[in-house]
């Protein structure tokens, strides 16, 4: 979840939660340091299970700690195919990153799936 309160942000269960719709485009300016781990990777998760084949992650320019911090993410990542700047005037302050999309699990079927109890 993430532990922010948009205007269009739709509530949950967990108080102070909220869920958000997923989107190809992650801010980190509004998250502190310290949670940029856990957003980013739910993040991509959320993008991935949503279809997005690339993501924007803007983290600024700064002095490159969280870009840092941010790519050693995307490089440990399974579903992320590759990452670089951002090819507009952000340049270094955003980094794309293109994502596998999850592999759909096909249907049962039931002339080649057993069932459970079937002899």
């Amino acid at each position: 979840m993430i532990r922010e309160t948009p205007e269009d942000a739709a509530p949950c269960e967990e108080p102070g939660v909220v869920r958000l719709d997923a989107v190809d485009t992650l801010d980190l300016h509004t998250f502190q340091p310290r949670d940029t781990r856990s957003v980013v990777t739910e993040f991509l998760g959320e993008a991935a299970a949503a279809g997005h084949r690339q993501v924007r992650i803007i983290h600024g320019k700064g002095t490159g700690t969280q870009r840092r911090i941010v790519r050693s993410i995307l490089d440990a990542d399974p579903r992320v195919i590759s990452y670089a700047d951002a090819p507009d005037a952000s340049s270094w302050g955003a980094t794309i990153a293109r994502l596998r999309l999850p592999h759909p699990r096909p249907a049962p079927n039931a002339l080649t799936d057993p069932v459970a109890g079937d002899p």
